[in-house]
């Protein structure tokens, strides 16, 4: 069963912004699929399963982002 969970990122300004989120986000042990927009900060997880806010919140402060 896979879950899906939407979050919003700050900061982010540039296609290197956006690979950065996808890449730390990706390293999450469960996760299967990322997209990241730049334009609004939408960033999309498919998982298998569920991963807390906090985890996602702490990859995208590795890449040097905020997590709203």
């Amino acid at each position: 069963m896979s879950t899906t969970s939407n979050y919003t990122v700050t900061g982010m300004t540039c296609g290197h912004c956006v690979a950065s989120v996808r890449e730390e986000i990706e390293e999450i042990a469960g996760v299967t699929s990322v997209d990241v927009t730049l334009e609004n900060g939408a960033v999309r997880v498919v998982a298998d399963r569920e991963i807390p806010r906090e985890e996602i919140a702490g990859a995208v402060a590795e890449a040097g982002y905020s997590l709203v």
